[in-house]
């Protein structure tokens, strides 16, 4: 269903913390209408969020194009929405707009919020809501669809836009491919998946056995990751995420400078080599698995640095290192259709 969309960032319009909104201006450009951020009225989104040409930042909804939608645009650590953002919420509620909410605080289960939307007729959809209660059994698994997981040194280093980009690419290709959400963000893209960071710990591995069941009609599964197993935070989700989508193959993602883990300065990241180490090892617990690929963020550093960091993980990891935005997805496309051959040589 379109919508026309106003995304609210307000004081919060960055790559980092308004994540949401960046990749849904990135993959969902026609829907939306504007961005509203009283702190950067009258500027275009392009060199706040890197995306979006010209689309329009309003200071209010008055000043915004006509929409039927606002959804909320930022990722918070502990998913709360910001006090002063009450307002707005409720404004647009009277002017007959649906909510949409990613957030770890149910907006729907708001007293104020429910009321005001029963009486202007309007819907709050609270993304995360969901009712997974299945364990992981590790049956049925169709054993020539090819699973392919996103990893990371660290969260919001660009996981989700690496695996979207990746399924487009080898859609492009001619492979039957279905990229797999696993956050608010990817299932705002692409219309289903599971929101898994909001899953009872039991049922994390089980939530994404089921989403792996319910698509490998598909030839590949690109499955979205989740924090990192070097997140103090959000480890957990990271490893129940791994061990329930049973990845044949991994393409590892990190941000270039990214030395310590969000919210956690005084932790240092350990190196690449490592990272893949662990998470080789972690995955090998469960299933056979391996790193094939490197996906870097450049977004802070030039062309020239961007090319002399991927040379340098070239020759010290020995795969094929892109940035999927800057230099475009192909190394990584070659390196899931090599997996791919080698997968269906051992399927009897």
């Amino acid at each position: 269903m379109t919508r026309r969309m106003i995304i609210l960032t307000e004081g919060h319009t960055n790559p980092r913390t308004a994540k949401t909104a960046s990749c849904l201006i990135r993959y969902r450009r026609d829907d939306v209408v504007a961005v509203l951020d009283s702190t950067e009225a009258g500027r275009t989104t392009q060199p706040l969020l890197g995306v979006g040409g010209d689309l329009p930042v309003v200071g209010s909804l008055d000043a915004a194009p006509q929409a039927d939608t606002l959804v909320i645009g930022i990722a918070p650590p502990g998913g709360k929405i910001p006090p002063a953002w009450r307002a707005v919420v409720l404004a647009a509620i009277e002017r007959g707009m649906n909510i949409v909410s990613g957030l770890h605080d149910f907006l729907g289960d708001d007293a104020q919020f429910a009321a005001a939307a029963q009486q202007h007729g309007v819907r709050i959809d609270d993304v995360r809501r969901n009712d997974e209660q299945t364990i992981a059994t590790r049956e049925g698994l169709r054993p020539d669809c090819l699973r392919i997981h996103t990893v990371g040194h660290d969260c919001s280093v660009g996981k989700m836009v690496v695996s979207v980009e990746l399924t487009n690419a080898l859609k492009a290709a001619g492979h039957d491919a279905k990229f797999i959400a696993t956050g608010q963000t990817g299932i705002l893209v692409e219309g289903d998946g599971c929101p898994i960071d909001r899953v009872i710990v039991d049922f994390v591995s089980g939530a994404a056995e089921r989403q792996v069941l319910a698509h490998q009609h598909h030839d590949i599964l690109v499955v979205e990751g989740q924090g990192s197993l070097y997140h103090p935070a959000y480890s957990a989700v990271t490893l129940g995420l791994l061990h329930g989508c049973l990845p044949h193959g991994m393409i590892l993602c990190y941000e270039i400078g990214r030395d310590s883990p969000v919210g956690f300065p005084g932790i240092p990241l350990p190196p690449l080599a490592e990272v893949r180490r662990v998470f080789e090892e972690m995955a090998n617990v469960m299933f056979p698995a391996r790193v094939i690929g490197v996906a870097m963020n450049s977004r802070t550093v030039s062309a020239d640095q961007a090319e002399q960091e991927q040379r340098r993980v070239r020759d010290e990891l020995g795969l094929p290192v892109c940035d999927v935005i800057r230099h475009g997805p192909a190394e990584l496309v070659e390196a899931v259709e090599h997996l791919r051959r080698k997968c269906l040589e051992s399927v009897p």
